[in-house]
Order: structure tokens, then C-alpha cells, then sequence
């Protein structure tokens, strides 16, 4: 009963930091798509600089998020205190997911497919969009899918450098010792994290091998 006393007071505030959270989730995993989609699929043209580039990707996976914001800050152009730094880390972050299932999903498609592919004529750009990526699409979104989870929970952290989000809500609780404050930042964030989970793994699993929406994007 506290907490909805609370949000019914603060609602102004509430819907302000709720949009703050989904615009720096929104625009990371934007950005994280546009280059790690791309990134996996050049990985699979050069299997060779997969090594490097993952691993590069999972270092970033390994640094606690508090302290990737703090390695960010003085950095010039891409850092200082605001949401720019917090849709860089965020990023970051997100682009392991992606790069990886990008890349193990067109590394998995059956090399019969592949040759029967070219055997028609097709040009590698061709199979790469008609054949390749609308085979390996579900185990894509599986990636897209693990990244905003995890980027919806991380956005909470990035108040701690001034970005706004549902974070601040849970920074001011503990700074208070205020629980429904914690819970009214923390409960709306779950929620969205489940609710993100639900929706992508709906699609994820129309659009593995055998689904109806696979079938409907494999060329005739």
C-alpha cells in the first residue's frame, strides 16, 4: 500500500524517470545492434578475428558496471557525467550478447543450405540476406534478447553518474534507508525486465528452426 501511495504522489516524477530508463535502453540496444549485427557477420567471413573481437567484447562483460561508468567518465567525447556515458557503457555491454549469437547463428546454418544457395546462382549478399540471417534470426533475437534483459537492469546503476532512470529512485532509497523508495525503482525495473523477456522470447522461439515466422522468411 505504501508503494502505490508513493507512486500516486510522484507519478510526474515516476513517468519522467521511467522514460529516462526506456530511452537509455532503447537507444544502447539500437546502437549495440547496428554494430554488433554487423560485427558477427563479418566474423563469419573472417573467422580469424573472432578470437580478438570476442574477447574483447566479454573483457567488457567482466567489468563490474559502477566501475566501467567510472572508466568512462574522463574519457573525452564519449564520457563525463549524464546519460551519454551511460548509453556507452550500456552498449558495451550489450554487444557480447549480440556479436556472439549473430555469428553462431550463421556459423549454424547447414552448409547443405549454403552451397544449394549458390547453386542457384545466388551472389554472397544475396545469401547472406535470403538464406543466412532469416535461418539464423531466432538465435539472433536469442541475443538482442539476453542484451536489453541485462541492459534494463544495468540502466538502474547509470543514475549513480547522473543519467536519470528508475536508479534514482533505488540510489535515493538506500541513501535514506527508505525501502519503498528502493521498491519504487526496483519493482518497475523487474517488471519491465520480465516483460522485455517475455515478449523477445515469444518471437525467439517463432522464429527458431521449424516455426511458423522461419518459414515464412526463407525464399521461395
Amino acid at each position: 500500500m505504501q508503494l502505490l501511495e508513493f507512486l500516486s504522489r510522484n507519478k510526474a516524477e515516476f513517468f519522467t524517470l521511467l522514460g529516462e530508463h526506456l530511452m537509455l535502453v532503447g537507444v544502447s540496444i539500437g546502437v549495440a545492434l547496428a554494430v554488433g549485427i554487423p560485427l558477427g557477420v563479418i566474423l563469419t567471413r573472417r573467422p580469424q578475428l573472432s578470437p580478438p573481437i570476442l574477447g574483447l567484447a566479454n573483457i567488457f562483460q567482466t567489468i563490474p558496471s559502477l566501475a566501467l561508468f567510472g572508466f568512462l567518465i574522463p574519457i573525452p567525447f564519449i564520457g563525463g557525467i549524464g546519460a551519454r556515458t551511460a548509453i556507452v557503457a550500456l552498449v558495451l555491454y550489450a554487444l557480447l550478447p549480440i556479436i556472439r549469437n549473430t555469428y553462431a547463428g550463421i556459423q549454424g546454418v547447414d552448409p547443405a543450405v549454403r552451397e544449394a544457395g549458390r547453386g542457384m546462382g545466388m551472389t554472397d549478399r544475396q545469401l547472406l540476406f535470403m538464406v543466412e540471417i532469416p535461418l539464423a534470426f531466432g538465435v539472433i533475437l536469442a541475443g538482442v534478447r539476453v542484451a536489453t534483459v541485462i541492459g534494463v537492469g544495468i540502466a538502474t546503476i547509470a543514475a549513480a553518474i547522473g543519467a536519470g532512470g528508475l536508479g534514482v529512485f533505488i540510489f535515493r532509497g538506500v541513501a535514506t534507508v527508505n525501502n519503498t523508495l528502493i521498491l519504487a525503482g526496483a519493482l518497475p525495473a523487474a517488471l519491465m525486465a520480465l516483460a522485455v523477456d517475455f515478449l523477445l522470447g515469444r518471437l525467439e522461439r517463432r522464429y527458431a528452426p521449424g516455426g511458423a515466422g522461419l518459414a515464412q522468411t526463407r525464399p521461395a
